[in-house]
């Protein structure tokens, strides 16, 4: 059996102990995206199955049908929105999917990407091996105000940090988000117009589908503080419109700094009115 696994951006998927599974077949695995869909299809031209390692690729029907050898994609993972079910059912193409997915390493990383950007660490971390002295002022965790958006189950395990640093904890979402901050003891915002305003931090943790996509408007960032941080995982909020490709290959699409991002303007203008809100907040977003 041929089995291709596109996507394998770290190089690491062989040194798994699972990948002893796969002996005995022909495995081909590729490091670097796809540049488009034509690219694509010859990259999996001639799979019996196919490895998609998270949500990094689409498979949409166009796709699909140029793949007649193709029976199995295997999704690691628990999410296969990246993947055309009908289409698939359609041409007699089984997908599976992973059962459990940890919450450990996209709550570290955010964490992560907070004290980064609050400290301005990896700007400082470039001048002090350059020989530079310290630009910038930082920002004091203590004291500050950590807005979780979607109080789920990596939500809760971000959350659960802030008082160790000594922040208030300032929950929104929908009523499950509700329910859990009450339960945990977690403050849940009045009114959406409050989360924004007071909170320093602000964690995204919403999974993109289209009833979610553009839940946070111009609106809600010109009601953030000058100096507040907003953060979301490119993995779960990235537009699927600004993938190569018409939608292959997850790619931030704005500056890169050793797994973060970290831009004044923060997230694109969508218009004029949104530009200036976009200024005045800074943008962290993770790349796990």
């Amino acid at each position: 059996m041929r089995i291709v696994i596109p996507d394998d951006y770290q190089d690491c998927l062989h040194t798994l102990a699972c990948y002893a599974a796969l002996a005995g077949h022909e495995v081909v695995r590729y490091r670097e995206p796809a540049r488009d869909m034509a690219h694509f299809a010859d990259m999996l031209r001639g799979a019996d199955a196919v490895v998609a390692v998270r949500e990094r690729s689409d498979f949409p029907r166009a796709l699909l049908e140029q793949l007649p050898t193709l029976k199995l994609i295997s999704q690691v993972g628990r999410s296969a929105q990246t993947i055309d079910l009908e289409a698939c059912n359609a041409l007699g193409i089984t997908v599976c999917a992973g059962t459990q997915a940890s919450p450990i390493a996209p709550a570290e990383l955010t964490w992560a990407l907070i004290l980064a950007a609050r400290r301005n660490v990896v700007l400082e971390a470039t001048r002090m091996r350059q020989g530079e002295w310290p630009a910038t002022l930082s920002h004091r965790l203590a004291g500050s105000t950590l807005g979780i958006y979607g109080l789920g189950t990596i939500g809760q395990l971000v959350a659960r940090v802030g008082p160790a640093f000594g922040m208030r904890v300032l929950v929104w979402g929908r009523d499950g988000s509700r329910a859990t901050a009450l339960r945990l003891g977690y403050e849940f915002a009045d009114s959406r117009e409050q989360f924004f305003s007071e909170s320093d931090v602000i964690s995204l943790h919403v999974r993109l589908s289209a009833q979610t996509s553009g839940m946070v408007t111009a609106s809600d960032l010109a009601r953030m503080k000058p100096s507040a941080l907003f953060g979301q995982h490119l993995t779960r909020r990235v537009d699927r419109a600004r993938r190569p490709g018409g939608g292959l290959g997850r790619r931030p699409a704005r500056l890169r700094r050793g797994g973060c991002l970290r831009a004044r303007a923060g997230l694109r203008r969508r218009s004029s009115a949104a530009g200036d809100a976009q200024r005045r907040v800074h943008a962290a977003s993770g790349l796990g």
